[in-house]
């Protein structure tokens, strides 16, 4: 054979040989499924966003270790998570910086101002997301088909408390109190409407904003209405300084507040001021007694593997993260385009929240709310309702 032969077979086969290296980190590069998560995890409200983040670490260190096989191929998850800060800016450049790394799925956003503007950069990109705690009614009334969320709205949410706050509570004037925000302004409108259908009287409305301290001014306006309750929606690192300047001021009226509130943090926000019985607030998710051994399972091995209580959202995070990769292993495929039809037909799926059913808005089907008040500093469960 020829020297220029010896050369071009040598050639053909080094080529060959780099076709088949090419091929391989192909394959390599394919199984990995990157999933994203966004959450406050800076800023006065990180406790919540780190809860939530641990939430789908959790999950996807659980999947890694059982294994999954999506369309006859193991695949690794890998989770990039994003901090939002809470900030609507800040979450869309964090949800424009995942659809730029083309993520399969979203866990995210925590908060509805993040959420929401958030919604229309993974709608845009076809990627589907799944919020754990974002209740704004809009979130999955923008005619996306990509948003779904694992827990009821504000419509159930705040009108709930309304009622509660009259029928059980005897409220007949009450003070209404937001900061602002998507979450905050949204909850609390349900709320008036519910209050003011049951009827009581809305003699004050005040508000604030997410990272203020002082509530003197419309604390001191409010006391001179005497209301019975003030309802506050917002976020528990404003309402325990908030507790504290009621208490100081001598407002004796009961305090009920959102998911947003109704956390065990509140209790150390807050201090003495939180009182006995004063503070009444709902979660928008939550599970009956059969459902109760699967919940505490899950609170008590996410205290060993992270050594810090569950705050709220965690399992909600960790039941959506896992609901999103059945959906990848049902459907034979992470392509988001091939999957999100069968996402959307999620209907009986049983996590440690309870049993998680998509309605044609991506809401979930019969959400529930657990009530709860604080008694010697410590959250109490009082009615799980639907």
């Amino acid at each position: 054979m020829s020297m220029k032969k010896v050369t071009g077979v040598l050639t053909l086969v080094a080529a060959a040989a780099l076709l088949a290296a090419c091929g391989k980190k192909d394959d390599a590069a394919s199984s990995v499924v990157k999933i994203g998560h966004v959450g406050p995890v800076s800023g006065p409200i990180a406790h919540l966003g780190k809860d939530n983040e641990l939430g789908a670490r959790m999950a996807i260190e659980e999947l890694n270790a059982a294994g999954v096989t999506i369309g006859g191929k193991k695949v690794t998850l890998e989770l990039l998570a994003e901090d939002d800060g809470a900030d609507p800016k800040q979450g869309t450049a964090a949800a424009q910086k995942l659809a730029d790394a083309k993520v399969a799925g979203v866990i995210g956003h925590l908060n509805s101002g993040t959420t929401i503007p958030a919604s229309k950069i993974y709608s845009d990109a076809g990627i589907p997301q799944i919020s754990p705690s974002a209740t704004n009614p809009k979130y999955t009334r923008q005619g996306y088909k990509t948003t779904f969320r694992v827990v009821a709205d504000d419509v159930h949410l705040g009108g709930t408390l309304g009622k509660y706050a009259v029928g059980t509570l005897a409220a007949k004037n009450v003070a209404v109190i937001d900061d602002r925000t998507a979450y905050g302004q949204g909850v609390a409108e349900e709320f008036t409407k519910a209050a003011e259908a049951a009827g009581a009287k809305v003699v004050a409305k005040e508000f604030t904003t997410d990272k203020a301290t002082d509530f003197n001014a419309i604390l001191t306006s409010i006391k001179g209405k005497k209301p019975d309750v003030v309802f506050f929606g917002g976020m528990d690192a404003v309402a325990g300084p908030m507790l504290k300047q009621m208490k100081a001021l001598g407002i004796e009226a009961k305090f009920l507040g959102g998911d947003g509130i109704c956390t065990g943090e509140l209790a150390k926000l807050a201090g003495d001021a939180i009182g006995e019985g004063k503070v009444f607030c709902a979660e928008a998710g939550g599970v009956d007694d059969a459902g109760k051994p699967a919940l505490d399972k899950f609170k008590a091995d996410f205290k060993a593997k992270y050594n810090v209580d569950v705050q709220i959202y965690a399992p909600y995070v960790y039941d959506a993260t896992k609901v999103l990769v059945a959906a990848m292993v049902k459907a034979g495929s992470s392509d988001p385009a091939k999957y999100l039809p069968v996402l959307a037909a999620t209907d009986g799926y049983q996590g440690v929240t309870g049993t998680i059913g998509f309605d044609e808005k991506g809401d979930i089907k019969n959400g529930a709310l657990t009530l709860f008040t604080y008694k010697a500093g410590a959250r109490t469960q009082l009615a799980v309702v639907r």
